[in-house]
């Protein structure tokens, strides 16, 4: 397949992985502890849980927007 026939470069690949898994470490930070009906776990209100894996996920997802819309500079000239 022709490199000019691609949407995406290289980079746009690279940043795209970037973006998946600090997506993927945000979803992580968000799970734990967990509370039956007769145990109740208060770990599941914690900083973590509730402010740092929320934030961490949305970087993600601004970060694989900021990968799709990325557009390297053309070094080369491509001639019809």
């Amino acid at each position: 397949m022709d490199k000019r026939n691609l949407a995406f470069g290289k980079t746009n690949f690279i940043l795209l992985a970037i973006g998946i898994a600090v997506v993927i470490i945000g979803f992580i930070l968000m799970s734990g502890g967990t509370s039956t009906e007769t145990v109740f776990d208060p770990s599941i209100f914690s900083a973590r849980h509730i402010k740092v894996a929320p934030v961490v996920t949305f970087i993600g997802f601004i970060s694989i927007i900021g990968a799709i819309l990325y557009k390297p500079k053309d070094t080369k000239e491509v001639e019809a």
